[in-house]
Parts: structure tokens; C-alpha cells; sequence
């Protein structure tokens, strides 16, 4: 999930662009945002860098190994084909 630090940083950039008449509120501003901001990310289904970066390094080994796989079963497949001609021959 987003950091706390990167939300009070984000709600403080907000209440920053409060008019100066409105100075007055900006605590309150800035609480408001901050709790806007922590319930609208806490709605999105995100994952932090470090949990992407071990899914993406899953995923890469995943795919060497079905590449591996998909290499030994057409092997397979075309010794078979080999087999069942040189039995075809025979016959």
C-alpha cells in the first residue's frame, strides 16, 4: 500500500493551494484531504513496489519453466511421431 509519509505529503501539497483566505482552515484542510486520500487508495486493489517485484520475478521463473516444458513435450511428441513411423515401416 501507499506510504503514510507519501499521503501527509500529498494532503499538505493540497491544502498548500488553498487560497489565503481560507488560510485559516488549512489544518482542517489538510485532515480532510489526508482522509480523503487514505479512503480513496484504500478502495483500489494496489500493492506495494516490493510485492510487484516478487510477483514479476515469479512470473519470469513461471515462464521459463513452461517454455522448458513446452520444449521437452515436443520433443517428446516428435520422437513419438518417430516411433510410431518406424512401426508403420515395419508393419
Amino acid at each position: 500500500m501507499i506510504n503514510v509519509k507519501t499521503i501527509d505529503d500529498l494532503a499538505q501539497r493540497l491544502s498548500a493551494m488553498v487560497p489565503p483566505g481560507v488560510s485559516a482552515a488549512r489544518e482542517e484542510l489538510t485532515s480532510n484531504f489526508k482522509a480523503a486520500l487514505q479512503s480513496g487508495l484504500s478502495r483500489l486493489d494496489l500493492v506495494s513496489r516490493e510485492e510487484f517485484d516478487i510477483q514479476r520475478a515469479v512470473l519470469l521463473r513461471t515462464r521459463e519453466k513452461i517454455d522448458l516444458l513446452e520444449r521437452m513435450v515436443a520433443d517428446l511428441e516428435h520422437r513419438l511421431d518417430e516411433l510410431n513411423a518406424n512401426d508403420g515401416a515395419k508393419r
